[in-house]
């Protein structure tokens, strides 16, 4: 008799093993096509092959015949705050294989990113930030580092810009997170308004470039994402008010894009991670905009990659397949909108020569849809199989 396979939410994932996917659709995350009918290999971790038609399985693997269900590169949130184990459990569950934290207090990024890469936890791979870079610090900064004391009533001028960059550098983050404008998730922000000068985000850029470390830029108003452009920044986060000018300057640096559009629907939406008056009337103004721009990026050929700006709390509502059918809405195919979640994700993250596609000698990390997303953009959102560096982390198959 059929039966539904247990969900695997223990504090440790399965050991590394040989993995079978038999009779899979294979959208791998590059390719303008999808493979159909493929037997996908995964060894120790990293997909061994990926091969047409049906294949023996070695002695002892693991098989999963899925029976023309639809296999994709795992997940990659290029814009959460994660701040707990649970919700980066939670975070796998929902298929994110790889997370950029965008912020978040006491390094507990860089935890979730030792715990993942010796496998001590079912969590997605991390590429961790830290703490913002920002005018008015999380007040957690000067518990972590006390020495900053005297910046508690602001930071501002070049040398102290670059004092919390080196701050940040100093736990081993893989990205600088900055806040070229202010929030738009705060009542009483202006999304639009400008925070550093042009000589302060120069400094950053250039104190995070010494270490080799890229840079990406929140910004909602066209003047601060500008200036974070010209300063040379990985991304824009947001990017709801950018002129067509700053979009040109992107396009012309090779600039990412992370638009977030799913985050401005949630300030809309009550419940999740907002639920306030204020900021449902702030979402109505800002998502004609936030579309608007979004769809020009595209049309303009700039690199657009899927973020969420979630914590993955147990009210959240926002994931990657949301913010996927909603590029779709703004003019990507359903092909496009994936290869931002995956490929082009991991581009920007650079971390393209490990993981992001679906090809021999890249880290086994795949999810497993049972109708073919190409033509059902929504259905990427019913995550049935996960597999995260070779190591199954959800299993909802039906046998």
């Amino acid at each position: 008799m059929p039966r539904l396979s247990i969900l695997l939410l223990t504090a440790t994932l399965l050991p590394a093993q040989t993995i079978v996917l038999q009779h899979a659709n294979v959208i791998d995350g590059v390719s303008a096509q999808p493979q159909l009918a493929m037997t996908i290999t995964v060894r120790d971790g990293r997909i061994d092959s990926v091969q047409a038609g049906d294949r023996p399985a070695p002695a002892g693997a693991t098989v999963f015949d899925l029976k023309g269900k639809w296999v994709l590169p795992g997940y990659i949130d290029a814009h959460v705050h994660i701040a707990n184990l649970e919700a980066a459990r939670r975070a796998l569950l929902s298929g994110v294989t790889t997370a950029r934290s965008m912020g978040v207090s006491h390094f507990v990024d860089i935890g979730f990113r030792e715990l993942h890469r010796t496998g001590a936890a079912d969590i997605p791979d991390f590429v961790a930030a830290g703490y913002h870079v920002r005018p008015h610090p999380a007040e957690e900064l000067f518990l972590d580092f006390p020495k900053l004391m005297d910046l508690m009533r602001g930071v501002s001028g070049t040398a102290n810009v670059r004092r919390v960059v080196r701050a940040n550098l100093e736990h081993g983050v893989q990205v600088i997170k900055i806040l070229a404008t202010e929030r738009a998730g705060t009542p009483d922000t202006d999304p639009r308004k400008r925070t550093f000068s042009d000589e302060e985000m120069a400094a950053i850029v250039d104190e995070a470039k010494s270490a080799g470390i890229p840079v990406a830029a929140h910004a909602h108003g066209d003047e601060g994402a500008a200036g974070a452009v010209r300063a040379g920044v990985r991304s824009i986060e947001h990017g709801t008010y950018l002129s067509d000018d700053t979009l040109a300057e992107m396009k012309k640096r090779g600039t990412y894009l992370v638009p977030t559009l799913a985050t401005i629907i949630d300030l809309i939406e009550p419940g999740g991670d907002y639920d306030n008056a204020a900021l449902s009337i702030r979402g109505r103004y800002m998502l004609p905009r936030a579309r608007e721009m979004a769809a020009h990026a595209h049309a303009m050929g700039i690199k657009i990659v899927t973020g969420t700006d979630t914590g993955y709390g147990p009210t959240s509502n926002r994931r990657i397949p949301h913010e996927i059918a909603e590029l779709v809405q703004v003019g990507l195919t359903p092909m496009e909108a994936i290869q931002s979640a995956t490929s082009v994700a991991a581009e920007c993250l650079g971390i393209s020569n490990r993981t992001g596609s679906i090809r021999p000698g890249m880290e086994a990390d795949l999810v497993v849809v049972e109708r073919n997303p190409l033509k059902e953009v929504s259905g990427l959102a019913d995550v049935l199989l996960v597999i995260n560096d070779g190591k199954v982390g959800l299993n909802r198959l039906v046998w």
